[in-house]
């Protein structure tokens, strides 16, 4: 596919883009918000800027960027970061960690990959760089860039054997876009030959920058503070976590807790969706199972504590995944029981909690394998593998207690892959 064929595409979609992006506002109300971003207008241009712009398409990606951030914000004392985003919940993560920076940090909704939508952003918020994440690569916006002279970096890269694949059968458009590329740091050699391979002229192998992500001293509050609230009868009650699940894993998990065999007195099991559009369908999931059923957005409120009838607790709040990795005494990592590709782990091993992964992870594949390697992490095969292998966790602190010290050596040990970035980023920032 030829650019020019990309670009007719999109003009033909955009009814078809708009009236679906419309529809699921009604669901998620967030989507009706900043509309004209996503069509490229915007109000009057406010006062000039020296501006750093990254792209973090959701919440992932905006907490994932909070080291750079961090790292830019000190090194360009009289600059401003652009964040844009793709989803409402990334544009909400990134008001919470980066609010505080003031007129220094600004968001927008970044626009549809068409020319005519691209050229009006770019007049207003001017950026020297475009930073762009993972594999986040739009043909047009590269375009863009390279025409104004605007140096384009893919930080934080991966390429998954199946994406190169994917990305392979678009032909000369992604060469095209990868060749316009100024800089990919790549986590992985094997992500960097991948992406060599489609034409990027410069690549580097720096190593995740998720590694760097601190754990918020605030974040492990309130941790403690939910373990409270879960503990409340008196009994410390054994909390498994399934974290950043996915569409069809949840119905798995609940089948095989119900029909766990012993399941341990007063265990809890604690869902927290991936998408919070899910919250709600996982609710009824585990209430048709005849589970009772408590909400994180509930506890806390007026002193209410966790009912110690409570066995399954959906974790419905955004920007707590820190808070629950405290709360809980061993975690499940989504997206890996079915062919998804798996979630990011790394959080969970550096606050020092025993971690379960399955057999899908090749999104993680690094960072899961070594993990695994290092003792830090276990695969299952599946939910009810997963389940058995938790319970043997929870009735062993000290076992739980090594493979969490193993998961704190491992996060620490991979760190400095955004020192690294960084230095690459300022031979392109002018």
């Amino acid at each position: 596919m030829k650019r020019g064929t990309y670009s007719a595409l999109w003009r033909l979609a955009m009814p078809l883009v708009l009236t679906r992006l419309w529809w699921r506002g009604l669901r998620e109300k967030g989507y009706r918000k900043h509309w004209n971003e996503r069509r490229g207008r915007y109000g009057s241009r406010g006062p000039g800027w020296h501006t750093l712009w990254i792209h973090a398409v959701s919440v992932g990606e905006t907490r994932a960027a909070e080291p750079l951030v961090d790292a830019l914000m000190a090194l360009y004392p009289h600059s401003r970061i652009l964040m844009t985003h793709m989803t409402p919940t990334g544009r909400a993560a990134g008001q919470e960690l980066y609010g505080h920076h003031g007129e220094r940090f600004v968001q927008t909704n970044l626009p549809y990959d068409m020319v005519g939508k691209l050229t009006p952003f770019m007049r207003q918020f001017t950026p020297r760089i475009s930073i762009l994440n993972k594999t986040e690569v739009w043909p047009n916006l590269i375009s863009v860039c390279k025409a104004r002279g605007i140096m384009v970096a893919l930080v934080n890269a991966r390429l998954s054997e199946r994406s190169a694949k994917r990305a392979r059968g678009f032909g000369a458009l992604m060469t095209e876009a990868a060749g316009k590329l100024s800089l990919v740091a790549a986590q992985t050699e094997l992500d960097a030959a991948r992406i060599r391979a489609l034409g990027a002229p410069h690549v580097e192998v720096t190593g995740s920058i998720k590694f760097d992500v601190a754990v918020p001293a605030a974040a492990l509050a309130r941790g403690k503070f939910l373990r409270q609230l879960i503990d409340a009868a008196g009994t410390p009650r054994p909390v498994l976590l399934c974290a950043s699940t996915r569409e069809g894993e949840e119905a798995l998990i609940l089948d095989a807790y119900k029909n766990m065999p012993e399941r341990l007195p007063g265990m809890l099991l604690l869902i927290v969706p991936r998408h919070p559009q899910r919250f709600d369908e996982v609710a009824r999931l585990a209430e048709t199972r005849g589970f009772k059923v408590g909400r994180r957005s509930a506890l806390g409120q007026d002193g209410v504590e966790l009912d110690a009838a409570v066995e399954v607790l959906l974790g419905d709040s955004m920007g707590e995944m820190f808070a629950y990795y405290a709360a809980c005494d061993c975690a499940f990592i989504g997206g890996s029981l079915l062919p998804l590709g798996g979630q990011n782990l790394i959080e969970a091993c550096a606050v020092g909690k025993p971690v379960l992964v399955g057999t899908h992870t090749f999104n993680f594949a690094m960072a899961s394998d070594e993990a695994v390697a290092a003792g830090a992490a276990s695969r299952v095969l599946d939910a009810a593998d997963m389940l058995a292998q938790a319970r043997a966790l929870l009735v062993d602190p000290d076992r739980r207690a090594a493979i969490g010290s193993a998961g704190a050596r491992f996060a620490e040990m991979h760190r400095g892959a955004t020192a690294r970035t960084v230095e690459l980023l300022q031979g392109l920032i002018y």
